[in-house]
């Protein structure tokens, strides 16, 4: 059961890598060429404490062991300075690099693997996920490309 998760980040992964302006080009390539994704969360008012508990309790971890063994090339959390209005505000934002966007089965199996070796209890983790989640008001995940301005 707990398969479902990392299939669905990966199957995300894949579907929003296919959806890139150039992606059949930079496979051609040949070169490894990073993938990169910012997840922004909306959280509801009052539960943000709660939101990042689970958060650091059950996936973070996931992520951490990931970038030890090389299938994170990095990661970052950003929290807005300032208010914004309801419609627009985001609470905070993951930036995950992975290395090479030709890869994404290996990191699906990755993730499988690293969390059923750090959560054996499935049924557990699958329960406080769907907390997790349900505190959610808006989750948006934004693959994105980053272009060196020095030849422009």
């Amino acid at each position: 059961m707990m398969r479902a998760i990392p299939a669905t980040i990966a199957s995300l992964l894949f579907c929003l890598l296919c959806a890139l302006p150039g992606a059949p080009a930079l496979a051609e390539e040949g070169k490894a060429q990073p993938f990169i994704v910012e997840s922004y969360y909306r959280i509801q008012w009052g539960h943000f404490d709660e939101f990042m508990e689970l958060f650091k309790r059950n996936h973070y971890p996931i992520l951490a062991r990931l970038k030890e063994l090389g299938q994170i090339q990095s990661m970052n959390a950003a929290f807005p300075v300032h208010h914004a209005g309801e419609d627009s505000r985001w609470d905070w934002r993951m930036t995950i690099v992975i290395p090479d966007r030709r890869k994404l089965d290996a990191f699906e199996k990755a993730f499988a693997e690293v969390t059923a070796e750090l959560y054996p209890d499935a049924a557990k983790l699958k329960q406080e996920e769907q907390r997790r989640f349900s505190l959610l008001l808006e989750h948006t995940d934004v693959p994105i490309t980053l272009d060196d301005l020095s030849g422009w």
